[in-house]
């Protein structure tokens, strides 16, 4: 933590532009999609992080107001408000107006932040159709600067408190962000989505002990309200990802220290490791609490440590259950089956690949962590046997249901070798090559995949039948998936592979649609598959190529013209508006696909102009997880009491 509340506009360097920014937003929020308009709630949030890193920051609030409108408060030290030396322009002009202005580039300020590219709140004001800035400084006054599309409409003067936008009080100190994104920029609209802010929300609060972030949806009649406040850090992630599964021990294996990086900095490292009994790796890396997806030298160095230690430990054992094994190496994949992992590191210097900060390329950290996850480790297996133990037995049949699985795979391939097609025979193909004009229908059932071939498209839409009951994957290992009856069509027509083989730039549509019957069966079919995608072909959910179809529930029929009602509300409504007596119309409630013709299937639910469609999209990756491993996995009583908490909400039921 650094002790410097002598902070002013004598802290802020700036390297001047900003025009670039409207003309190529993707260079600096990544996209101008939904996601680059989530970025910039992130960019705002990631500078009160920095405060509260560096100690002087507790409480970050979060509001989403109506019409598209959002706020960022902290409690934090204040952007400064003086006259900058040289620009002669007040300091909070500078952060707000122009490209790298910020306190974080003297090392004084911030010794470590997330947003260091030192563009952050600048962008966020030059892709908003206005925005402001409010300050609470230690005197009690209160000042603001306003903007349009990134231009200061006035410079920055004092306002009384009689005139903000929110509620305050007299002792209040910190910065107030508010602003409306431009809807000429982010053309896929500017609806924030409640679910994937808490997602990053909740995860800089687990990473940052004791610091409150809430995020509150007044969108809503009855507002929505999430408050986050771990003190356990990234121990209590772990703890949370692993809250409904099986553990292999009590509490999660913590990992820290702090390390030189050759260059007059230090590199910290935290990490948290427990094992469960399931099949999955769960494992989020972070690099100054940004969430490096795409991982980086960092993960690599904890990942190399993680397998170098157990393979140690493996030739060294005397567990009778492990002498078979002890000639053999264990891979990666076999050494993280069943690991919840979170990595956190704070690095002075970072080398992110691009604004998004997606990657860590700094070759000096996977040697630190490297060193530093194996020492521990090895000290702690060292004292804890029974622990180190109980891990290897779980990589050894990791290891063995790898190598069943390759050679399963091997026998499918020589299969398919001399069958010149090598796609199920279940599969109706289209016959466009193009994936991007493809589309996959998995249906269940051979009545309703007769109907889906005759309704369909030839040329791009595809039809595989599916029968009898489908295997729930979270409660088996990769051999059993790879060479399940009801799955091996599924992978060979989707034609990626799946698990750690899976390559999205293989898939063979780009559209693939789960239709199945709107009742029990068809609900439970559609989460099993969902379960697979979700934990085999992750990619497909994650690029937003996996849909649901939307089939009617009821043919309505009256003076021989029919009508199509997807819920029980639109069916009332063309009944009414039908102005029929009841005897004169005749209502068809849909048991099943099959019971549709293949006109009336194609017309419903199959015609690119007519048919509804949902997008399968993973908004917040915490707890997508949590929700299949409570809806599909071993333990009883969290699934119990997820349905007895959301029964009520459902409707449709068929019984």
């Amino acid at each position: 933590m650094t002790n410097n509340d002598n902070y002013s506009a004598q802290n802020i360097t700036v390297l001047k532009g900003l025009e670039a920014v409207r003309k190529r937003p993707g260079m600096y929020i990544g996209t101008t999609g939904i996601d680059g308009l989530h970025h910039l709630v992130f960019e705002v949030v990631d500078n009160s992080v920095d405060e509260a890193m560096q100690g002087f920051c507790t409480d970050i609030l979060v509001v989403l107001e109506g019409n598209d409108v959002v706020r960022v408060e902290d409690n934090g030290r204040g952007i400064p408000v003086d006259i900058h030396p040289t620009e002669h322009v007040s300091a909070l002009e500078l952060v707000m107006t122009r490209l790298h202005a910020g306190g974080k580039f003297d090392k004084k300020s911030y010794k470590v932040s997330g947003g260091l590219h030192g563009v952050g709140v600048s962008v966020v004001n030059a892709l908003s159709e206005w925005c402001e800035a409010f300050v609470h400084v230690n005197d009690g006054k209160i000042h603001t600067q306003r903007y349009k599309i990134g231009i200061p409409e006035g410079p920055a003067r004092e306002v009384p408190a009689a005139n903000l936008p929110y509620a305050t009080t007299p002792d209040r100190r910190g910065t107030i962000v508010r602003w409306k994104a431009d809807a000429s920029i982010f053309v896929e609209g500017t609806t924030y989505n409640f679910d994937a802010l808490s997602n990053r929300l909740r995860e800089l609060a687990f990473l940052n002990k004791g610091l409150k972030i809430t995020i509150r949806d007044e969108r809503l009649s009855t507002p929505k309200v999430h408050e986050f406040k771990f003190d356990g850090g990234v121990k209590s992630f772990v703890d949370y990802l692993n809250e409904n599964k099986t553990v292999l021990y009590k509490e999660p294996i913590f990992i820290e220290g702090v390390r030189d990086d050759g260059s007059g900095g230090q590199v910290e490292v935290e990490c948290a490791i427990q094992y469960n009994d399931g099949f999955n790796e769960i494992m989020f890396s972070f690099v100054n609490d940004i969430n490096t997806r795409e991982g980086g030298t960092h993960l690599v160095g904890f990942k190399s440590a993680l397998t170098r230690t157990l393979n140690e430990f493996l030739k060294k054992s005397k567990h009778s259950k492990l002498k078979e094994f002890k000639e053999e190496s264990l891979s990666g994949d076999d050494v993280r089956e069943g690991l919840t992992a979170v990595l956190s590191v704070k690095v002075p210097n970072p080398q992110f690949e691009g604004q998004t900060k997606g990657k860590l390329g700094n070759s000096e950290v996977k040697s630190i962590v490297e060193s530093l996850v194996n020492e521990q480790l090895e000290l702690f297996f060292d004292k804890h046997p029974d622990v180190i133990a109980n891990i290897l037995e779980k990589s050894v049949l990791a290891a063995k249901a790898r190598i069943a699985a390759r050679q399963a795979r091997d026998a499918t391939r020589r299969k398919n070798a001399m069958d010149s097609a090598g796609l199920p025979g279940k599969l109706a193909d289209c016959s466009e090559k193009d994936p991007a004009k493809c589309e996959l229908f998995i249906v269940e059932g051979d009545s309703a995949g007769g109907s889906a071939k005759g309704g369909r498209d030839r040329r791009t839409q595809a039809i595989l039948s599916l029968f009898g009951k489908m295997l729930n994957v979270e409660k088996t290992r990769i051999e059993k998936v790879v060479t399940n009856e009801k799955l091996q069509p599924i992978i060979a027509s989707i034609g990626a592979g799946c698990g750690n083989e899976f390559d999205i730039a293989k898939i063979r549509y780009h559209k693939i649609i789960i239709m199945a019957d709107a009742d029990v069966d068809g609900s439970h079919i559609r989460t099993l598959l969902l379960t697979f995608f979700y934990r085999y072909m992750t990619d497909l959910i994650e690029r937003g190529h996996v849909y649901l179809a939307m089939p009617p529930l009821y043919r309505i029929t009256y003076d021989k013209k029919s009508f199509y009602a997807y819920d029980d509300p639109e069916k009332d409504r063309i009944l009414s508006e039908s102005g029929k007596d009841p005897e004169k119309v005749a209502v068809q409630r849909y048991k099943g696909l099959g019971e549709m013709n293949p006109d009336q299937l194609c017309d419903t639910t199959m015609d690119p102009i007519q048919r509804n469609l949902i997008q399968v999209h993973l908004d917040d990756t915490v707890e997508a997880d949590r929700i299949f491993t409570t809806l599909m996995g071993e333990v009883v009583a969290p699934r119990r009491e997820f349905i007895e908490e959301n029964a009520l909400l459902v409707s449709n039921l068929d019984v």
